[in-house]
């Protein structure tokens, strides 16, 4: 139990989150470049030099230049074991990002210096907000101008209603940019200067020990002064309060550089949380628990295109995996062998024989599994919180192009539905197969897949934004109730939906038919 418990102190397991273009990809490869699990930091906009972000492991990524699918790296330091979800920024695939976030203990929310607090970020910080996971904030693009770092602290207190504790501070920005003031450590950390020269010692009043060339600097002068009055107006650090999501330790760096992403990584590592105890419905589950458990946040087909497999990617929640253990999946009460198992680094996969609470493993996946399934050892079943599953905004009708690659089309439609981008539905008589997303580049992103991984050319025919609503007393519904207003179909799970062309048909259908009880999903 001991060495159970060592194991699964030290994991820490965080994903990281932004708006796009604020910088996460590129800081998820330093960390990677720090854990030695990679030795060349390739940038998502890669496109010129050929060379990827290692996290960017799709096709579609490497040529938009965007991640749209969240990935797993996992790698080794100084003592710790870090798992990283590095997830999607962009709107379109929320969905995908708030599941990813039910399997993580911590976030990191990167900020662009010069633009702030953005829209997605808003939304997904609610998501942590409302689940109570400790924040980290990395304000990124130093080395670049961009807006003072008081307005920025202001702005991220005012926007996202949460305390800040500056762990360090920058002197100058952008081409002015000379370091960084570091409070926990009580030091200096220099741009762009030799290795022996890139920390300088503080004394006891916070103030550059000995004769160095920076004491002259009007930037240094202007950060002792503002840190001054952090240190006398600012809010006071507290373990207690970062553990509970309520005050955020904010970092100031440069990934694109290099630069105080080390010092970030090593005082997150001292201050983020080991795997929590989650949320199941026999109450909370403590992870150094013996019996291993964990749940299925994510499916994803074709991470080897070659082998046209699906990987189901589970969080362990409480015990020891070992490969070859038997489970019993809850949902069906069926047992499992877990003989095929990985971890990743991005698409770079090894095969794992053990691991513990706070790990992401992959299984492989023959349809078996669905995402929100909980896997148990032993005889005692438990079921972990649901996932959030979305109600779509958009929809299509698809159909494949050639009519003798059925086969290939129904396929291709399964599995990505499986991985729960799109939603599956079917008319009624005649079963046309309709699509919904919440985004309208997943409609993209499906058609470049079921293109490249299946062969399929896929015909989308645009039937528009609609109100999708599920009914609870299906029985009392007739199918002369379907019209082009209100066009009745099945999801993938034979549940009848109403697809409402707007508010008006949805209310003059509600008025016309009171007995009808519907209900949305989130």
């Amino acid at each position: 139990m001991n060495k159970l418990q060592d194991e699964v102190l030290s994991r820490r397991t965080f994903a990281i989150i932004s708006h796009p273009d604020a910088g996460k990809t590129t800081l998820t490869e330093q960390l990677l470049l720090f854990g030695g699990a990679i030795r060349d930091a390739g940038t998502v906009k890669g496109k010129k030099t050929g060379k990827f972000a290692t996290s960017d492991w799709m096709e579609i990524e490497k040529q938009r230049g965007i991640s749209v699918t969240s990935s797993v790296m996992a790698f080794d330091y100084d003592g710790y074991r870090v798992n990283i979800l590095d997830t999607p920024g962009h709107q379109d695939f929320s969905e995908d990002t708030y599941r990813t976030l039910m399997a993580v203990d911590s976030a990191v929310m990167i900020i662009d210096s010069a633009k702030g607090i953005e829209a997605q970020t808003i939304k997904l910080f609610k998501v942590c907000r409302m689940r109570g996971i400790p924040i980290f904030t990395f304000i990124n693009k130093l080395d670049r101008q961009g807006r003072e770092p008081l307005e920025i602290l202001e702005e991220l207190e005012e926007v996202l209603e949460i305390d800040s504790y500056p762990m360090n501070w920058p002197i100058g920005m952008g081409k002015e940019f000379l370091g960084i003031y570091d409070r926990h450590y009580n030091r200096i950390e220099q741009f762009r200067v030799e290795e022996e020269e890139r920390f300088l010692p503080l004394d006891e009043n916070g103030e550059l020990i000995g004769d160095k060339e920076l004491k002259s600097s009007g930037l240094y002068q202007q950060a002792l002064e503002d840190v001054q009055l952090l240190n006398e107006a600012g809010n006071d650090f507290s373990n207690e309060k970062i553990a509970n999501g309520t005050l955020t330790p904010v970092f100031f760096g440069s990934a694109l550089t290099n630069f105080g992403v080390q010092t970030f990584l090593e005082t997150y590592l001292q201050f983020a949380p080991s795997p929590q105890p989650r949320k199941a419905d026999v109450g909370p589950v403590d992870p150094v628990k013996e019996e291993f458990s964990g749940f299925i946040f994510k499916i994803q087909a074709n991470m080897n295109p070659a082998h046209r497999d699906r990987i189901a990617f589970v969080r362990i929640c409480s015990g020891k995996f070992e490969r070859g253990m038997s489970v019993t999946l809850s949902r069906t009460g069926k047992s499992i062998k877990l003989s095929q198992s990985t971890q990743f680094l991005a698409d770079d996969r090894s095969t794992v024989n053990e691991a513990v609470s706070g790990d992401i493993i992959g299984l492989y996946d023959t349809g078996t599994y669905q995402i929100g399934d909980t896997i148990v050892e032993g005889k005692e079943l438990l079921q972990y919180e649901k996932l959030p599953q979305f109600t779509p905004e958009l929809f299509m009708r698809v159909t494949a192009k050639n009519v003798m690659k059925q086969k290939h089309f129904h396929k291709g439609i399964h599995q990505l539905v499986q991985e729960g981008a799109i939603q599956l539905y079917k008319t009624l008589r005649t079963e046309d197969i309709i699509i919904g997303a919440v985004g309208q580049l997943q409609y993209e992103v499906f058609e470049h897949r079921m293109k490249n991984e299946y062969n399929v050319d896929v015909i989308m025919e645009n039937i528009g934004g609609k109100i999708a609503r599920w009914i609870e007393n299906e029985a009392d519904v007739k199918d002369s109730m379907s019209s082009s207003r209100s066009l009745l179909v099945k999801d993938r799970h034979d549940r009848l939906v109403f697809l409402f062309e707007n508010d008006f048909a949805m209310r003059w259908f509600q008025d016309k038919n009171p007995e009808i009880k519907m209900y949305s999903l989130l």
